[in-house]
């Protein structure tokens, strides 16, 4: 009978031990538990290409502040910097499994699955980096965000790297002439891909990470840059020639895996929002404030610097793309008319 009676509690024991394993909840990522304050605690991954010295880094760490100011300390965020998770297609599928929980990706890349980003590579929309960000509040780039829902992600906002630039090895940049021939690291992107060659280059797409030493050994010739990703890079150790075209913009596009945000309740899906609305305005502007910096330090390296005032040999073929796009897609003509007012 003893034994038996040994036998009953070590069964209740076992049961018991079942219950509470099934009560501690987690989220995506395994990391989420009731808060004595309230709510579900949660540790959210982010993940980008940029070094931390980068504006978007900068951005996502403000994020991370203002997750856990808003959440009462609920929500924190870990940051997987320079390509951590690995290139920017493995951190879509992990944002599409949900093992990732926030992208800032790459226009350039997003652009390549879906058409409508690539309203912001249109050639020559905007004279500085002050008139893109403007954009950002556009029906046609709210339109583009809330597209993504359909590749199980959630489109929350865009932020800035800068306006982009040509640097070469050689030369400056005052036609297409200068351009002819000469091959020019690109992001993937078809608008971009597709611009550079009808002004006569080689677009040559390749990852931030092999940039540095193919123009150091001569595989390319210039790249197409922002000033953000040039100083944190170091690009002017083996170009010393930039001209100032602000030929196109370039954005991140910031993503939440719909996974994730299904999970959350709707106050904790408005803290996001929130949080990142606010990270995202402090992102932009910092981004206009560094445009200066960056250049002025660029200088100091040695860098010979020459502004492209007088862009009118380049807009019949400017012209051209951005008629191809705007018949294509519906956003791209809305953005480039609301980019006109």
């Amino acid at each position: 009978m003893k034994k038996m009676r040994i036998m009953r509690l070590l069964v209740m024991l076992s049961i018991l031990v079942i219950i509470l394993s099934a009560c501690s909840g987690n989220n995506a990522n395994g990391d989420e538990k009731s808060s004595e304050k309230g709510g579900d605690v949660y540790t959210f991954k982010v993940s980008h290409v940029t070094q931390e010295s980068h504006v978007w880094h900068q951005t996502a760490l403000k994020f991370g502040e203002e997750l856990e100011k808003l959440s009462d300390g609920r929500m924190k965020l870990e940051i997987y910097p320079a390509s951590q998770l690995g290139l920017e297609k493995d951190m879509a599928q992990q944002l599409e499994t949900g093992s990732l929980d926030f992208g800032f990706l790459t226009n350039a890349y997003m652009s390549t699955r879906q058409d409508s980003l690539n309203a912001w590579f249109m050639p020559f929309t905007f004279k500085n980096l002050e008139e893109a960000v403007k954009m950002r509040e556009s029906e046609a780039a709210k339109q583009m965000l809330e597209d993504l829902n359909s590749q199980g992600l959630v489109g929350l906002d865009f932020i800035f790297a800068g306006n982009r630039h040509i640097l070469m090895k050689n030369g400056h940049v005052s036609s297409p002439q200068d351009l002819k021939g000469k091959k020019i690291r690109i992001i993937g992107s078809p608008a971009i891909q597709e611009f550079l060659e009808k002004v006569g280059a080689g677009p040559t797409a390749m990852p931030l990470s092999e940039v540095y030493t193919s123009l150091q050994t001569g595989v390319i010739d210039g790249i197409d840059i922002d000033l953000d990703a040039l100083v944190t890079e170091k690009y002017y150790e083996n170009a010393e020639n930039l001209t100032l075209t602000n030929h196109i913009t370039f954005p991140s596009v910031i993503v939440m895996s719909q996974k994730t945000y299904d999970k959350l309740t709707t106050e904790d899906q408005e803290i996001v929002k929130k949080a990142l609305k606010a990270a995202a305005d402090w992102g932009v502007q910092e981004a206009i404030q560094r445009e200066n910096k960056n250049l002025e330090e660029l200088k100091k390296h040695g860098v010979k610097v020459k502004e492209l005032t007088d862009t009118s040999a380049f807009d019949s073929i400017a012209k051209e793309v951005k008629d191809k796009y705007a018949e294509k897609s519906p956003v791209i003509k809305k953005f480039l008319e609301e980019a006109k007012q």
